[in-house]
């Protein structure tokens, strides 16, 4: 077992459920982002996803193409990020993620992603363009325990295709919330629970949600239904506009969910 799945181990034994935000790595600086996931840590996030700049992030919404922007502009690039982990994990305990798109990891090797990202202390990798018909590759290299592969299911999936992307997730498995972009409005769905259970009968990983979550009370809907909240472009916000006031809201979505 690797850190994620210690974590969820840990979490369940607790009956407690994860919270799991999501920062732009480089935004504004390196040095600030590792303040930042300290800061998450110390206010009781359970799992960090570190976000690497893109230039096309076709997932993302305008709040995070934005933070991806000012990182570049920063210089900031996959290698970078993976030195970062390094960078920080003397004084960070939790699990780290990355998520990027596959083009970095297609330019930087995919056998030296893997080994230097676990080198670095790298938990877990999402990458919103990779489905797992074309994630072979990937596969070969990251052995189970070392890193996790985090897949995503949409509510538009069907059984066949839950059942693929289940089989092909270690760690836990990605639920998006809506179909749209990330930082869109949250329509709270009743059938989110039902769509939950139903992926809960093909597997028993643990599912995390995310994609429009950014009130506490949006956060504690969540967190009843699944085993973790994901929170990225409202974190990604504050942290631009307003960053004196992220520990009370990261405080706040803690107790929440």
């Amino acid at each position: 077992m690797n850190r994620i799945d210690r974590t969820f181990r840990k979490l369940r034994a607790q009956n407690k459920k994860a919270f799991i935000p999501y920062v732009m790595a480089g935004d504004p600086s390196l040095e600030k982002t590792k303040e930042t996931v300290l800061l998450l840590e110390r206010s009781g996030a359970d799992i960090v996803e570190l976000g690497v700049p893109f230039t096309d992030p076709l997932a993302d919404g305008p709040t995070i193409q934005r933070a991806a922007e000012r990182a570049l502009h920063s210089g900031v690039n996959l290698r970078k990020v993976i030195g970062l982990v390094r960078d920080m994990r003397p004084d960070c305990q939790m699990p780290l993620v990355l998520m990027t798109y596959y083009n970095p990891v297609f330019r930087y090797g995919v056998e030296g992603f893997v080994r230097d990202a676990v080198d670095a202390g790298v938990d877990g990798v999402i990458i919103p363009d990779l489905p797992p018909e074309e994630a072979g590759e990937l596969l070969r290299f990251t052995k189970p325990g070392r890193l996790a592969t985090i897949f995503l299911v949409a509510p538009t999936s069907t059984e066949e295709r839950i059942k693929k992307i289940a089989g092909a997730s270690t760690g836990f498995i990605y639920y998006v919330s809506m179909t749209g972009i990330t930082g869109a409005k949250l329509s709270l769905d009743s059938s989110l629970p039902e769509s939950l259970s139903a992926l809960r009968r093909i597997t028993k990983k643990p599912v995390a949600v995310g994609f429009g979550v950014s009130t506490p009370e949006e956060a504690k809907a969540m967190s009843e239904s699944a085993d973790g909240v994901i929170i990225g472009s409202a974190i990604v916000k504050r942290l631009h506009e307003s960053p004196e006031s992220l520990g009370e809201y990261i405080s706040a979505l803690r107790r929440a969910i």
